[in-house]
């Protein structure tokens, strides 16, 4: 590959990925983007939802992220994600995830924080029907 940045996928328990890469998808605050190299330096919010990039050899990865922050220069892109897993391991984190914010729901007492865990339910709850394999 003659254009190509580096890409590392970080939780704060561990460096989940490193890898030479063309191109790496995002779910960006604003949707999904697609980082390649030499995009201008940019620094986006991540929302819940899959990170997809192919390693130097061509294999394809997949990970679910559950929010964090991209920082992307035009030779790398570091997210860093509060809870990442690989695609395989996606649905029980998803659904472990939605049994924590259900109760943090019931014992929340103020409305914004209320509104916040529901939006965030709701988040997971699409990504869990429309995004992840049957």
């Amino acid at each position: 590959m003659a254009d190509t940045m580096i890409f590392e996928l970080v939780t704060p328990e561990k460096l989940l990925a490193s890898a030479e890469t063309d191109a790496v998808v995002i779910p960006a605050s604003e949707g999904e983007m697609t980082v390649m190299p030499n995009h201008a330096p940019t620094m986006t919010i991540v929302r819940p939802g899959m990170v997809k990039f192919k390693n130097h050899d061509g294999k394809e990865f997949q990970f679910l992220v559950f929010h964090g922050f991209a920082d992307i220069q035009g030779t790398s892109c570091t997210l860093l994600a509060e809870t990442a897993v690989p695609i395989g391991e996606a649905s029980d984190a998803i659904e472990h995830r939605i049994k924590q914010l259900r109760k943090e729901l019931n014992d929340a007492s103020h409305h914004e924080h209320k509104s916040a865990i529901e939006q965030m339910l709701n988040e997971l709850t699409h990504l869990n029907q429309t995004v992840l394999p049957a």
